[in-house]
């Protein structure tokens, strides 16, 4: 079951409203003998987690299915990179991750217990249900905290992003799980910031439309990093766009600040180009741009230095010089104790 996003939390009083993990979406299949791990697209993710396969096995009685994330929580709050890592086709590579960086889960619904399909049961009776099998939950499996109250719904969404959570979701208190509807709200923190274009990626058509625009900042040694892309266009937009940057294109890798990363690049640079264990070979091929632009695009949060999901594209911004799209511009977030999310228990279920 998916999730719409939305400005603002729901009124009303009869919504659960529980934190937005940030990490990969699992489902948690127990039988008799066997335990099953699998991703949102049913892909199998045992080999990588091993850890969290054994303890799950352990932990969970017969019989029960669960709806959750796999995360990976640090003193500084939850690490998306290290988790990226652990999709690794080696095995020993991800057995000594495994010991260094250790994985968790995080269960937020209840589909079957006990052999039991709960799935036409109301989104309330599911969250008692995965409480009595689960209690509170101890490492390194815990019950996401749930809370039935919109002041502290908008507590924790203000809060717990310093943690690394991703914003704050909203489930209708009646409502039945629904596979591949987007049934639920989910709610993050929406900023703008200002961003030089450097460079741009043709759409799946072909040469005659834009993809995506490669965005900028500039750090506090005055190089331009790549912090990541926006690709909001209607299609229109998107053949304009070619006409609009092809002033840009004319002898822009000459001094362009990613002229190393043209080809391809080291995946640990995360620069243009570079291929990710997300990519699966997908051409990332991209045009350089003399960056000269500055757009105005809304994101959600950083991801170390860069965005974490792809920015909404807003306006062009003529009147800004490319010097001035700075990181310091960013607003940054306080840090969160992740155990007091956990802490935060679960109220009116």
């Amino acid at each position: 079951m998916l999730a719409k996003l939305a400005e603002e939390l729901p009124h009303g009083d009869d919504y659960l409203f529980e934190p937005k993990w940030d990490g990969f979406r699992a489902l948690v299949f127990r039988g008799s003998r066997e335990l099953f791990i699998q991703s949102r697209d049913s892909r199998p993710l045992d080999r990588y987690f091993p850890e969290l396969h054994d303890a799950l096995l352990a932990g969970l009685p017969a019989g029960c299915v669960l709806d959750g994330e796999i995360v990976i929580a640090t003193p500084h709050g939850l690490d998306f990179d290290a988790l990226q890592l652990r999709l690794h086709p080696a095995a020993s590579r991800v057995a000594k991750l495994a010991k260094e960086t250790p994985s968790s889960f995080v269960a937020f619904d209840a589909l079957a217990v006990g052999g039991r399909n709960l799935m036409g049961e109301p989104q309330r009776a599911r969250r008692a249900a995965l409480e009595r099998l689960l209690g509170r939950g101890k490492p390194p499996v815990y019950v996401t905290p749930m809370t039935r109250e919109r002041d502290q719904a908008e507590h924790w969404l203000e809060h717990f992003e310093g943690a690394g959570l991703d914003g704050v979701i909203a489930k209708p208190a009646g409502l039945t799980y629904q596979p591949g509807k987007r049934a639920m709200i989910k709610v993050k923190h929406a900023r703008t910031a200002d961003c030089v274009v450097a460079g741009f990626r043709w759409h799946k058509s072909g040469e005659d439309a834009v993809g995506s625009l490669l965005l900028g900042l500039y750090d506090d040694a005055n190089v331009l990093q790549h912090v990541g892309v926006t690709s909001s266009f209607s299609m229109t937009m998107r053949k304009q766009l070619v006409k609009e940057l092809a002033p840009l294109r004319k002898d822009a890798i000459g001094e362009h600040p990613w002229r190393d990363w043209a080809g391809a690049a080291a995946e640990a640079s995360r620069m243009p180009g570079g291929q990710s264990r997300w990519s699966a070979g997908k051409d990332l091929s991209w045009e350089p741009l003399r960056p000269e632009r500055v757009c105005e695009v809304k994101y959600d949060h950083l991801q170390g230095n860069r965005f974490r999901h792809a920015a909404t594209f807003l306006r062009w911004r003529p009147d800004k010089p490319p010097p001035d799209c700075r990181y310091d511009q960013l607003e940054v977030t306080k840090p969160y104790e992740l155990e007091s999310v956990f802490s935060s228990g679960s109220k009116g279920s």
